[in-house]
């Protein structure tokens, strides 16, 4: 499987604040064998939709994928999959946080545990609340890669500070979810740089300490 980056810009909103943020937009893709097209799953299609289609090129989209429903990460999700003619997978957690962007607007609940298979391979779902409630994270075994969202940057957990957040809750998804895959797997954030499980695991007591 190949995992393709993708950064856009855009306005992160919520609680009535507003804030310039970029954006990692990743595609998953299946490796092109002969005689067959590349499958992509597109996960948190971000602020510009006419850059995911020129990403996506003529590959088939198998579906969008979100790792949760604040509005930088879920806001074209519907666009983006009308386009293709292809679902939308949330986790149901995070139902109000969706209807405040997209109203009634139709996805498929995500459950933890779930796998996807693309190209015979798995990408498997792990639900990590916390910094909403219904965010999770992407694990692609072949790759040893996380796909961590807003879980886990480079330098500590998604922030907490906002509605429907917990740092408690984040704190204990991290130890339970994502601290107990190998500790080479790549970390591939929703924002900022990449890191490792091994890195941030070994920072948990500072995490902890600064509360945040």
């Amino acid at each position: 499987m190949k995992i393709e980056k993708l950064v856009t810009s855009g306005v992160f909103r919520l609680d009535g604040g507003e804030w310039e943020v970029d954006n990692n937009v990743y595609l998953l893709a299946s490796v092109d064998e002969e005689g067959s097209k590349e499958e992509v799953i597109i996960v948190d299609p971000s602020h510009d939709a006419e850059a995911v289609y020129a990403a996506v090129g003529d590959r088939n989209v198998q579906c969008v994928l979100l790792t949760h429903a604040h509005n930088d990460h879920c806001e074209l999700a519907p666009a983006v999959a009308s386009h293709y003619g292809v679902e939308v997978y949330l986790h149901p957690d995070d139902q109000p946080l969706w209807e405040e962007t997209n109203g009634n607007a139709a996805y498929t609940p995500l459950r933890d545990g779930q796998q996807f298979v693309l190209g015979g391979e798995n990408v498997s779902i792990r639900h990590t609340t916390g910094h909403s409630p219904g965010c999770i994270v992407a694990y692609v075994a072949s790759e040893d890669t996380l796909l961590s969202g807003d879980t886990l940057f480079n330098g500590g957990p998604g922030a907490t500070g906002r509605k429907y957040s917990s740092f408690e809750t984040i704190i204990a998804s991290l130890k339970e979810k994502v601290f107990t895959l190998p500790a080479d797997t790549r970390v591939l954030p929703g924002h900022g740089d990449e890191t490792t499980v091994g890195a941030e695991a070994a920072r948990i007591d500072e995490y902890i300490a600064r509360g945040y």
